[in-house]
């Protein structure tokens, strides 16, 4: 149930960074109000994964860099952002990153739950 917070909060934060760009410094209401209900959701749901068991520092960085490579995504395929090709190593370094952070042992605070339930 932690994970599926911590998406949750991934999706809602995404959708925040992204709704921000149409706030004209915050002088736009709707988009205003969509990225302030959306970022401030996204923080409840982390909230909740890791009353959930999960661990702050995996969560984090599962949830920043995902967050980093979605929004990434979304500006290029749909927002006409350029990407060079040094914005292009920093997004595989990001992936590099989270597949360290797994291999590196996960999360492990709801790995120590689940061994002490047994």
């Amino acid at each position: 149930m932690a994970y599926l917070y911590l998406f949750v909060a991934i999706f809602l934060e995404t959708t925040a960074a992204v709704t921000t760009r149409f706030t004209d410094r915050f002088t736009v209401l709707v988009p205003t109000i969509i990225t302030i209900f959306f970022a401030v959701s996204s923080y409840i749901m982390f909230s909740l994964s890791l009353k959930r068991g999960m661990n702050i520092g995996f969560g984090y960085a599962v949830w920043a860099g995902i967050g980093v490579l979605s929004v990434a995504l979304i500006g290029v395929t749909f927002l006409n952002d350029p990407l060079t090709g040094t914005q292009m190593i920093g997004v595989l370094l990001v992936i590099a990153g989270l597949v360290a952070v797994q291999l590196g042992g996960g999360d492990n605070r709801e790995r120590e739950k689940s061994d002490h339930a047994h």
